[in-house]
């Protein structure tokens, strides 16, 4: 029985990577023309910041700079259980610093939560509502794709998220391989096949009647992937824009790294048990294949879990009782398939960073040092299942300052 349970949730991991390569297959292309519609769309911007002086300033510089209306957007930035000067220096730019001191209730869940009950209370009503974090800079264009998107029917829409510092250390250059992969064949291939794409905790954009209607109700450590399962729940499907793009700062260590991602694999967890059950029940219920594979991307925790313990599981049964004892499907396969699978995963990486046009060259130079990023994810999952009742939000420290020309230079 140990045997056909161990070969079976092999077959199962095997096919979900099949599934997963032959979707990032439809972010090899991309359309170029796009309809311009006219500005006329107002947007509340908010910011969640806490203890955020040493980045705020650029991003309030840089949000007033945007090549949209300036009397079509308000900036309004929760300054939540700040202790510095966040809130002066906001002020000192000219935009609504909006202070939440709630101790017992903490984390950008809560504070955006807040911060939009505070919204409908005021004599102005905005038609849609953008969230960025402290450290990001936003494209000069970023409005005018969300208005653009707005026009077209869309509701919920995630912008692309690049890295604005992925040349500061080697777990910087491998968030930013991360992510041009997950733009390109993650979220591009979806938008391609008009499915739903997932929300990235910044640069996301959402019509106020929807929130409205909905309220925030996000409140875990990832509330970006739980709004993401209710509104797949409700039919609505989020958009992704390629050319709103948002750069977001990364952790500089591997120790901040690792804080900051056991926190995303602990609310993982959360966000599968409550939706993936339901999803793929609903699935199967109306034949939906954007829902099978929003219930599929709930999984991926316990994915990367099960791959974790069944590859440990192997490992000791070879080294410590000279295996294998246990039926495995690798002893089924001959070596050039299983060859040919670890090469085509490293390629789709490579593959991301050419279609993009990485011009970064310390980061190439640091893809040497990228498996030890990846490998790393399995045992932070596995810490993170052991510990995922535990609600604390980690705060990023920041310790420069990056302005978008800076950015836009090191891109070419």
């Amino acid at each position: 029985m140990l045997d056909a349970i161990f070969v079976t949730v092999q077959v199962i991991l095997a096919l979900i990577a099949v599934y997963q390569f032959a979707f990032s297959l439809f972010g090899l292309y991309r359309r170029k023309k796009k309809e311009q519609a006219p500005p006329v769309k107002s947007f509340a911007v908010l910011v969640a910041a806490h203890n955020e002086e040493q980045v705020v300033g650029a991003l309030m510089e840089n949000l007033k700079h945007l090549n949209y209306p300036k009397e079509l957007y308000d900036v309004f930035v929760i300054c939540d259980n700040c202790t510095d000067k966040t809130a002066d220096i906001v002020r000192s730019h000219g935009m609504n610093a909006c202070v939440r001191t709630n101790p017992n209730l903490r984390g950008k869940g809560y504070a955006i939560e807040w911060m939009l009950k505070e919204l409908w209370k005021m004599p102005r009503q905005y038609d849609a509502i953008v969230m960025f974090d402290a450290d990001n800079l936003a494209h000069p264009d970023f409005l005018q794709e969300m208005n653009n998107d707005l026009c077209s029917g869309a509701r919920v829409i995630q912008g692309y998220i690049d890295t604005k510092n992925p040349e500061d250390s080697w777990i910087t250059a491998a968030y930013g391989i991360s992510y041009w992969y997950i733009n390109r064949l993650w979220q591009l291939s979806r938008h391609n096949l008009n499915m739903a794409n997932f929300l990235g905790g910044t640069g996301m954009c959402f019509e106020t009647n929807l929130l409205k209607e909905m309220g925030w109700g996000a409140t875990s450590l990832v509330e970006d992937l739980e709004f993401t399962m209710r509104c797949t729940q409700r039919n609505v499907y989020p958009k992704f824009n390629y050319d709103a793009k948002v750069y977001d700062e990364k952790p500089l260590t591997f120790a901040a790294s690792s804080r900051q991602r056991l926190r995303w694999m602990q609310g993982h967890f959360t966000v599968a048990r409550r939706y993936f059950f339901p999803l793929l029940w609903q699935s199967i219920k109306q034949g939906s294949l954007i829902k099978f594979d929003m219930a599929l991307y709930a999984m991926n925790v316990y994915t990367t879990l099960l791959t974790f313990l069944m590859t440990a599981v192997m490992w000791v049964d070879a080294v410590v009782f000279n295996g294998p004892n246990i039926a495995n499907l690798y002893n089924h396969i001959p070596l050039w398939i299983g060859t040919l699978a670890i090469l085509l995963n490293i390629a789709t990486f490579m593959t991301a960073m050419l279609l993009e046009k990485v011009t970064y060259k310390k980061v190439y130079l640091y893809l040497i040092l990228f498996p030890v990023y990846l490998i790393s994810w399995f045992p932070i999952t596995f810490y993170a299942f052991f510990t995922q009742n535990n609600k604390q939000w980690s705060h990023t420290e920041h310790t420069r300052v990056v302005r978008l020309e800076e950015v836009q230079s090191k891109q070419g």
